[in-house]
């Protein structure tokens, strides 16, 4: 069976129009009905102000008391009936024996409804069904010169008459009643209009099917989607944002209210306005794009989209140390060259003793620079970090020293892993900070009995104070006058420093003096600052 489909615009209309066409019609039935009542109530006072002014009359008096009342009544009531314009004029005795009546047949007969209890003295009005038919009555008493009751008389007006004046207030009525259904019309014409335009002309199950897709979309993507309105309100979360970002599971919440960390707030409120912003939460490395969002050219708020990039910076960190462990290689085999030509240089010259001493010296000065290396730290990886940067250093034109009092218990520091990054982001820093420019950096390594003390000083122009704590805090590369490139690997060392219960300070002694604490393994979890983010409170202030 073939289903009619009416659209929305067409059902709103016909839904009005039926609303329009019940209201206006129960309005017109009830002022019609009311009406009736007003005029049967006018006639039926009038019919009866009649009959009291007939009662009231001496010659009707009289003619009770007359051989032959008829004869001097039925004048009487068909001149009354003619100047009053009544349908009839009736008068009868007690025994309810017309007297006068506009059908000549029916005097001397008795009346066709009850009058007993306008008989008992008073006065009636009502609508009766008589030998002329239906009409509205008024009926009064006929009093005698002692007051006793005589007679009645009774005067209608028949329920055509009544209905006749009715029809001629029904124009104005129908009138009314059109005018009334034609704004209501256009008034709902206009309403389907703007629905249509604020639907844009979609039907509903098309709307239901944008919203299910909508819906589809929004929670299978993995990257983030957050909307914030112009209130500062959130007003949609998807799957991915809030498992990132670990939000609650409602919407409508101030960005305010929401436990996020002051760097994540600036962020998303564009106060840190943007592209491609870096936080750090927890441990993920996401990254915001924060743009306006306009409706028909005004402005509704905003979408925030965010990515996990923590697996792409790890793979980049790896590669950046891949590529530090070549530059090394290259700068060792670069210089080893320059050995090897000086050596052939002098055989060639016949200074076979020159050539003899220079290899021994050369050879010593490593030796006694790796077995320096070896006997202060223990710790091999570390060992083997510093002397791949201490290469990296001689070919940018630096060097790099490890302080006289540096010294690491193995056994003390367990996995290295989180000791590395530190000590390579520092030191990566210190070089960056020098800016190929020439300049020494120097290393103090230590383990006491609250961790791993690592400090890092350079020659290079240091850190202003107001950069003294965006350096860690904002995660993403800053550059500034005299303050040298800070990167995303600074973040990452307070986030390492942080997770573990430690610290990350910078101050300036000639140049930037980085200070981190890194306590030992597990134990130092559940210290202060633990499982804080990279935006946390920090100790660097």
């Amino acid at each position: 069976m073939m289903r009619l489909r009416v659209s929305l615009g067409t059902q709103l209309f016909l839904l009005v129009m039926a609303i329009m066409l019940l209201a206006v019609g129960g309005t017109a039935a009830v002022w019609v009905q009311h009406t009736r009542r007003q005029l049967d109530d006018e006639y039926q006072q009038r019919a009866l102000a009649i009959a009291q002014s007939v009662a009231a009359l001496p010659s009707v008096r009289n003619a009770f008391a007359a051989p032959d009342p008829p004869a001097l009544l039925q004048p009487i009531a068909a001149s009354v009936q003619r100047m009053t314009k009544a349908d009839y004029v009736a008068i009868a005795n007690r025994d309810q024996i017309r007297f006068a009546h506009p059908n000549t047949a029916l005097i001397g007969k008795r009346l066709s409804t009850d009058g007993s209890a306008v008989l008992g003295g008073r006065s009636w009005t009502g609508t009766q069904t008589g030998t002329l038919g239906r009409s509205v009555r008024g009926k009064a008493p006929i009093f005698d010169s002692s007051g006793q009751v005589i007679g009645l008389v009774s005067v209608g007006v028949m329920e055509s008459t009544v209905i006749s004046q009715l029809g001629e207030t029904l124009p104005p009525l129908l009138w009314t009643v059109l005018a009334v259904l034609m704004t209501g019309a256009a008034a709902a014409a206009l309403l389907t209009r703007r629905i249509r335009r604020q639907t844009f002309g979609l039907e509903p199950r098309e709307i239901a099917a944008l919203f299910e897709q909508r819906e589809a979309v929004l929670h299978g993507i993995k990257e983030g989607v957050l909307v914030i309105d112009l209130t500062g309100r959130v007003t949609l979360v998807n799957d991915a944002a809030r498992d990132l970002l670990g939000l609650p599971d409602r919407t409508g919440v101030p960005l305010a209210d929401l436990p996020l960390s002051d760097r994540l707030r600036d962020v998303l409120g564009g106060v840190d306005a943007g592209e491609d912003s870096i936080v750090l939460v927890g441990d993920r490395v996401l990254v915001f794009n924060r743009m306006p969002v306009a409706v028909r050219g005004r402005r509704m708020g905003w979408v925030v989209t965010l990515r996990d990039r923590t697996e792409l910076v790890r793979l980049s960190r790896d590669l950046e140390r891949s590529s530090s462990t070549t530059d090394a290689l290259r700068a060792q085999a670069h210089e080893f060259a320059n050995r090897m030509h000086t050596v052939v240089g002098l055989l060639s010259l016949g200074e076979y003793a020159a050539a003899e001493r220079y290899i021994t010296e050369t050879t010593a000065a490593h030796q006694r620079f790796a077995g320096s290396l070896s006997d202060r730290l223990a710790e091999p990886t570390l060992a083997a970090l510093l002397l791949a940067k201490s290469a990296e250093a001689a070919e940018r034109g630096a060097s790099l020293e490890l302080t006289a009092d540096s010294s690491v218990d193995p056994a003390l520091l367990g996995d290295p892993a989180d000791a590395v990054l530190v000590l390579g982001n520092l030191v990566d820093n210190a070089l960056d900070a020098l800016d190929g420019g020439g300049g020494l950096v120097e290393v103090r390594l230590r383990t006491d009995g609250d961790g791993l003390r690592v400090e890092v000083r350079d020659s290079g122009p240091g850190v202003t104070q107001d950069l003294a704590e965006e350096v860690f805090r904002r995660g993403f590369t800053t550059k500034a006058a005299n303050a040298g490139s800070r990167g995303l690997g600074l973040a990452l060392t307070r986030q390492a420093c942080l997770r573990r219960g430690g610290w990350v300070r910078v101050h300036n002694d000639g140049g930037a003096v980085f200070t981190a604490l890194l306590p030992y393994g597990e134990a130092a979890r559940g210290g202060p600052g633990a499982g804080a983010g990279v935006s946390g409170a920090g100790a660097a202030r």
